[in-house]
């Protein structure tokens, strides 16, 4: 659960698990995430074990991320979030109900 921790980190793996990604992908596909705080979220996520980054010589330099395997296992417990998330969202209960 440490991994996890972070507003955005969430967010930042579904992307990975859609497959490896540049930092300017990332920040492509999350627009509303500051830089600063994506490459903070990667970071952590760098040193929880969960992504693999690797900088690629050249000019300009790109900086490559992509899910470790464990990284990948996040992938169910992310489903499965998102899955009971939208069981128990106020516009899922019943009226009346919980």
């Amino acid at each position: 659960m440490a991994a996890l921790r972070g507003r955005w980190t969430t967010l930042v793996i579904r992307e990975l698990l859609r497959g490896g990604r540049t930092f300017s992908e990332l920040s492509q596909a999350l627009p509303t995430l500051s830089d600063k705080v994506l490459s903070d979220r990667l970071a952590h996520l760098t040193e929880a074990g969960v992504v693999d980054r690797r900088r690629q010589a050249g000019w300009p330099p790109r900086t490559h991320y992509r899910l470790t395997a464990l990284g990948s296992g996040l992938g169910p417990v992310l489903q499965a979030l998102w899955d009971w998330g939208s069981q128990h969202s106020p516009q899922a209960a019943p009226p009346g109900g919980r």
